[in-house]
């Protein structure tokens, strides 16, 4: 009896014990509890909402049927919904919370900030014509590529969201009032493929479709963008072009904001040349030096075009490529080069036809929320069909071999693909949905230098070795000259005349390309942060181990890299250094 009251009293006193560490627990995390349902609720009552096709791709399908909304009354609603959550998530202290939530609390902050200063400073949608259409093939577009639900279901919301676009192109044209003249120049460039997007590929990705109800009715939705897009075309052509005369360049102070918000860098813009430059000079030694190796009879042009003719058949690219994944896994798998998360390989297609204009690979990859259509597509251009024999040449040149190599490994094996793997496996929402450029591109662009330091390549001999460096230091080099002219043409200290000369002199671009890539400078001023990131990244990486010494392993800092998230690297060295040294 004595030792069954005994039992009882323990019994007691253990789940007394229990509930009193649940109360401290709870009263202890209090902040942290308050701060994710903050962050909760301006994910789930406005980020989400006011991002329809966003929401889409991230695998969040409760705003399918919705579009974006840039009406004079909503953008003013926007701005105020903003404002006043940027004063909740200023009221939070964040020495009260934990590590990550402190850096999931910079993150919110900075993508309040940078929202608003796109709708109010920035306001491409006030300037930018190529804004209206590119929205609605996006809109369209995340519906079509991955089967999420069936067909049908698809093509209602898809008609749903089609009824919208005719209204937001004529908001475009009320919203647009003195664009730069590029811009509109840019958004007449796109449209006829936007249309034929319309009137070709969208028809085709629901043909399997047997209700007639509903094919009617998206006959008659999709009819009337057609219609709403050819209007704008030539509202573009004869009322907007002959008015657009405004300046494409944010200048000194925005430029800045722009990379504070979104990249969290704070470095004045002569710092952050002067690292640009330092990089550029650096691999252009380089490539001159591995050009020699090669061939020291010819100058590193000619050692590039000898390259450019060294490309598989268009017949066996894909195949090509597939075969460069199966080595890329071997080696990473060998060398400890990180943990692969999954043995399932993204699959290799052909890139679709509406994407083959702007781009010669891509991976398409699945939402972090996607529930059911968990494929991931590596995508590659073929040349057409009905090209010429010399235009095939040129375009096959791109893929020539040490280019696939390089392009692999950025894309999939360790870049994008195996970052969005471990993004997958991420148990927090907030670092599932909000990053940063300067991680995601500077990560991919980081492994492919990674990967040749490791030794991929010196297998198949020196000379293999060294295309493979050469082909990176080119890819490099375009990289370099993102970065400075991005920060030059908006700071107005390069001319598009220039920045376009810069691309062919010092980054050994064809004409061609550099003025593709000036042309984008111009609407994406930050697009340094592919550079950006790869020197934050062995920045950190350099602090690392000399702070860990000889316990430092390769594969275990990309492991602890990877489960960050994608914030941006200020986050990441605070996690993994333990302080808050600079990132450059």
């Amino acid at each position: 009896m004595v030792f069954s009251r005994l039992k009882t009293r323990i019994s007691i006193f253990v789940v007394v014990a229990a509930a009193v560490l649940v109360l401290v627990t709870l009263y202890l995390c209090k902040p942290d509890v308050k701060f994710v349902a903050l962050a909760d609720d301006y994910i789930d009552h406005f980020y989400l909402p006011t991002n329809p096709s966003l929401s889409t791709s991230l695998g969040v399908h409760r705003y399918d049927d919705q579009l974006e909304d840039y009406s004079s009354s909503a953008v003013a609603h926007n701005i105020a919904q903003l404002q006043a959550y940027e004063t909740k998530f200023q009221a939070v202290n964040p020495r009260q919370l934990t590590e990550q939530n402190q850096g999931n609390l910079e993150l919110l902050q900075n993508n309040i900030r940078g929202s608003l200063l796109n709708l109010q400073k920035i306001q491409n949608y006030k300037k930018n014509p190529d804004f209206y259409p590119s929205v609605l093939t996006n809109a369209a577009f995340v519906l079509m590529e991955r089967q999420f639900a069936p067909a049908q279901e698809r093509l209602r919301t898809l008609i749903a969201r089609e009824k919208r676009m005719p209204a937001f192109l004529r908001e475009g044209q009320e919203n647009l009032i003195n664009p730069p003249r590029i811009y509109t120049s840019i958004a007449l460039e796109q449209l006829p493929g936007i249309i034929r997007f319309f009137q070709k590929d969208v028809p085709a990705a629901f043909a399997g479709v047997k209700d007639e109800d509903l094919r009617r009715q998206f006959a008659e939705s999709n009819a009337r963008v057609i219609q709403a897009l050819q209007a704008y075309q030539s509202w573009l052509q004869k009322d907007l072009l002959p008015r657009s005369n405004g300046d494409f360049r944010l200048g000194q102070d925005i430029f800045r904001q722009k990379l504070r918000y979104d990249e969290m860098v704070d470095l004045s813009l002569n710092d952050l040349l002067a690292i640009g430059m330092a990089n550029l000079r650096h691999n252009q030694e380089a490539l001159l030096q591995v050009a020699k190796e090669i061939n020291p009879n010819k100058t590193p042009t000619q050692v590039l075009k000898d390259l450019a003719r060294d490309y598989p058949s268009p017949d066996t690219l894909l195949a090509t490529f597939n075969n460069s994944l199966a080595s890329l896994i071997d080696f990473i798998q060998r060398k400890h080069i990180i943990t692969i998360p999954s043995q399932v390989r993204p699959t290799l297609e052909e890139t679709p036809p509406f994407l083959r204009a702007i781009t010669f690979a891509s991976m398409d990859i699945p939402g972090p929320f996607e529930r059911s259509a968990h494929e991931a597509y590596f995508n590659v251009t073929l040349p057409e069909k009905s090209w010429g024999l010399e235009r095939v040449k040129e375009f096959m040149a791109e893929f020539n071999y040490p280019v696939i190599s390089i392009v692999s490994v950025h894309e999939a094996y360790p870049g994008h693909y195996v970052q969005f793997l471990w993004l997958q496996d991420n148990r927090d929402r907030i670092r599932k949905i909000f990053g940063a450029s300067s991680n995601a591109e500077g990560w991919a662009h980081y492994c492919e230098q990674m990967m040749l330091d490791e030794g991929l390549g010196q297998e198949q001999g020196p000379r293999q070795a060294a295309l493979l460096r050469l082909g990176y230091l080119q890819e490099a080099l375009l990289r370099n000259a993102r970065y400075i002219v991005g920060i030059q043409m908006h700071a107005g200290n390069m001319s598009f005349e220039q920045a376009q000369d810069f691309f062919v002199k010092q980054a050994y671009q064809t004409k061609a390309v550099a003025l593709v890539e000036t042309k984008r400078g111009t609407m994406d001023p930050t697009y340094l942060y592919y550079t950006l990131g790869k020197l934050e990244i062995l920045k950190l990486r350099a602090d690392l181990e000399k702070k860990q010494g000889a316990a430092f392993k390769l594969e275990q800092f990309h492991n602890d890299f990877m489960r960050q998230g994608y914030p941006p690297l200020k986050i990441v060295r605070k996690a993994l250094l333990g302080d808050d040294s600079p990132v450059l």
